[in-house]
């Protein structure tokens, strides 16, 4: 059997990591109260439609706001910790409030957005506004 003396052990190398970098990479690293993790979104459009999917794992309904004025969408909600008084070996999940604002592309229609949340993650349709949608022309002769 061959023993390593100056083999560093795995768990010592991944908490420097997380020590050195651990605020660069957003979601990892050690848990810092005062830096909470924004959702990761996902942002297309098509025609007539701009769609949002966030990435929401563990935010009740009764825990989110979704907010349309003029070109920004908002997102506010708040992680609840379902685990008081628990000493943690190791935390990594996030909880407490996150807010999220995104510049839109285009002009939205506000009183058409929909939104849904289905297993953790919310979806939220924001049509286009009428005046910014191409419509078509018809040619005279």
């Amino acid at each position: 059997m061959i023993r390593l003396k100056s083999a560093i052990p795995a768990t010592r190398i991944c908490n420097e990591f997380d020590r050195l970098f651990g605020d660069l990479v957003t979601g990892c690293g050690t848990f810092q109260e005062d830096k909470m993790t924004t959702p990761a979104l996902n942002v297309w459009q098509d025609e007539t439609t701009v769609f949002v999917e966030a990435e929401l794992p563990g935010v009740a309904m009764e825990n989110l706001e979704v907010l349309v004025l003029d070109n920004e969408l908002t997102i506010k909600g708040q992680r609840r910790n379902c685990t008081e008084g628990i000493s943690f070996l190791k935390q990594e999940c996030v909880t407490g409030e996150f807010v999220r604002v995104i510049k839109l592309p285009i002009e939205i229609d506000a009183e058409s957005v929909s939104a849904g949340l289905n297993n953790g993650v919310l979806k939220i349709e924001l049509p286009k506004a009428k005046q910014v949608l191409p419509r078509s022309i018809k040619v005279q002769s």
